[in-house]
């Protein structure tokens, strides 16, 4: 038997010996020494594997996002921040906000506490665990346990994060529940500045917006932006990506764009992230103490098209652990989001169908999520 026979029987073994294993979160493998190699069912399809750096479609510089200074955008340079912001919004999709005004204190709490919690006992951690995606709290491993026929290289938490349901939070660590409400608090007065100034650079203006409500007779169709995202929803999603034995191999998240209006990403100094630029996934270099803002299908939809949502993939390591905390912000769960009235017109029709997160968990709950398929079935065509 030749050596590369003899490899391939003994992953098809120690698949079968982990089998029962895997549901319980990668995290769980690696603790228990299982990743040796990665098991069969974390192996994606050659088409979809991390290419090697000599391939045409990975570019071997690394990304730097265009920088946008918070502190720019609410002083005296905003009318230049608004330009580069519509630059970044419309070229790029993603981009790196320093000077935000969150506190390193409030950023580095957080990174640790979310460390801490996915170094508890794996009993501690499955209390949280179920396939329910509408569930307020969820812990997993990949996207879908139940539905995924390959797994992704990480675990994760999800919160929902109203005021309600924090006491539905994790009690372990015993400060957990105090500092991500903190965090939550901090990140959603962010988003809300950002968006401001995002709709601002759409040409939208909120001055008006209530009065033109009244007229309309309408609350429901998006004149009031501002307002429905100040109600609106915030998930939380942290991730733990465990040393990876053969990277090249399998991913820690899929090709995928994320469903609300913004995400708000903090990670910590382990690079992982890449994102599709020009046909090329391109590495994205972490700034100490900064947000990686990047636009979701919502804004897609709200903006008509002209603010595009981008893939994004996240890569492993042999090496190091990366820890990641993404905060998902849109609209209530119940309302609607569709193309702004103000960025419709004979030259540039309504683009996409509304939709609503109910719609979005129907369509996800039944099928694999592949890149941007959600998005796509929303888009209106023209003959």
């Amino acid at each position: 038997m030749s050596p590369a026979m003899a490899m391939n029987d003994e992953r098809i073994d120690d698949s079968h010996a982990i089998e029962n294993e895997y549901h319980k979160g990668v995290k769980h493998l690696y603790e228990k020494g299982f990743l040796h190699k990665v098991p069969k069912k974390y192996i994606f399809p050659a088409t979809e594997r991390p290419t090697s750096i000599d391939d045409s479609n990975v570019a071997k510089e690394k990304l730097q996002l265009p920088i946008i200074d918070f502190a720019d955008l609410i002083g005296p340079n905003r009318p230049q921040a608004l330009q580069s912001l519509a630059n970044a919004c419309e070229k790029y999709g993603f981009f790196q906000l320093v000077n935000h005004n969150i506190s390193e204190d409030v950023t580095r709490c957080m990174v640790d506490v979310v460390g801490r919690f996915f170094d508890l006992p794996l009993e501690e951690r499955a209390k949280y665990m179920t396939s329910d995606m509408r569930a307020p709290v969820r812990y997993g491993t990949s996207f879908s346990q139940t539905k995924d026929s390959v797994f992704c290289w990480r675990d994760f938490l999800k919160l929902i994060c109203q005021p309600d349901y924090i006491p539905h939070w994790p009690a372990s660590p015993l400060d957990f529940q105090e500092v991500v409400a903190t965090y939550t608090q901090e990140t959603k007065h962010l988003f809300l500045a950002i968006m401001e100034a995002i709709l601002e650079s759409l040409g939208i203006m909120e001055d008006n917006q209530e009065e033109e409500a009244k007229e309309n007779n309408d609350n429901n169709n998006n004149n009031n932006i501002m307002k429905e995202l100040d109600n609106g929803s915030q998930m939380l999603v942290t991730n733990f990506y465990p040393p990876c034995p053969e990277p090249d191999l399998t991913l820690g998240m899929h090709p995928h764009s994320d469903y609300g209006f913004l995400t708000l990403l903090l990670q910590d100094e382990v690079e992982g992230l890449q994102i599709q630029f020009q046909d090329k996934w391109l590495t994205v270099q972490p700034i100490p103490n900064a947000f990686v803002v990047n636009i979701g299908d919502h804004l897609e939809i709200f903006s008509n098209g002209k603010y595009k949502s981008v893939l994004h993939r996240v890569m492993v390591n042999e090496a190091k652990s990366r820890v990641s905390v993404a905060s998902l912000h849109s609209l209530p769960f119940e309302c609607t989001v569709r193309p702004s009235p103000k960025l419709i017109d004979e030259e540039n029709p309504k683009r996409y169908m509304d939709t609503d997160f109910g719609s979005f968990l129907a369509y996800v709950s039944t099928r694999e999520t592949k890149k941007k398929d959600f998005l796509e079935s929303r888009k209106l065509t023209y003959t």
